[in-house]
């Protein structure tokens, strides 16, 4: 085996290696914590956050009175986009590994096509580990200025995302 072949073979096993990584980070927790502002006191804006969880079917499972902390939990469900872009790329990937492998130490070609059987086991995988259910945290004071009311929320980055799309809420520094 020359040079460039050894180059070419550590170069793909280094790929595959981050497409694994790659694979395993999209079904990631990613939580975090968020100091959010809204111009509504606590009893104006608790109406419209206690209609914007239902409809995003979430469903209070315990509230802290010592702390006014409320638990909410929903199903997140996933994304298929995702599941089948994440096949196509283990399939394509996996396949460039086997083509690889073959070229470099001369396996059998069957390999090409065991590799193929990556693609909706990694598309499986981000289907069955995304399916989980989220908890939001929260707790929702008047502002001690008098300028509205302030949201503590722990949630997924994506759903405090959402909430400062879909809620009159703008991110207190």
């Amino acid at each position: 085996m020359d040079s460039s072949l050894a180059t070419t073979s550590l170069l793909t096993v280094l790929i595959a290696i981050g497409l694994l990584f790659f694979i395993r980070a999209s079904v990631k927790d990613r939580t975090e914590v968020a100091q959010l502002r809204s111009t509504l006191s606590e009893t104006e804006f608790l109406p419209q956050l206690q209609a914007y969880f239902d409809n995003r079917a979430y469903r209070v499972i315990g509230v802290d009175r010592s702390t006014s902390e409320i638990t909410l939990e929903g199903m997140v469900s996933p994304s298929l986009f995702l599941a089948v872009f994440l096949g196509l790329l283990a399939a394509v990937g996996t396949f460039c590994l086997a083509l690889v492998l073959t070229a470099t130490w001369n396996s059998p070609v069957g390999l090409a096509g065991l590799a193929l059987l990556m693609g909706p086991g990694a598309g499986l995988f981000y289907w069955k580990k995304a399916a989980r259910p989220e908890k939001v945290t929260f707790i929702l004071k008047d502002d001690p200025q008098g300028n509205g009311s302030i949201l503590r929320v722990r949630a997924h980055r994506d759903e405090v995302l959402a909430m400062r799309e879909g809620l009159p809420l703008t991110l207190d520094d």
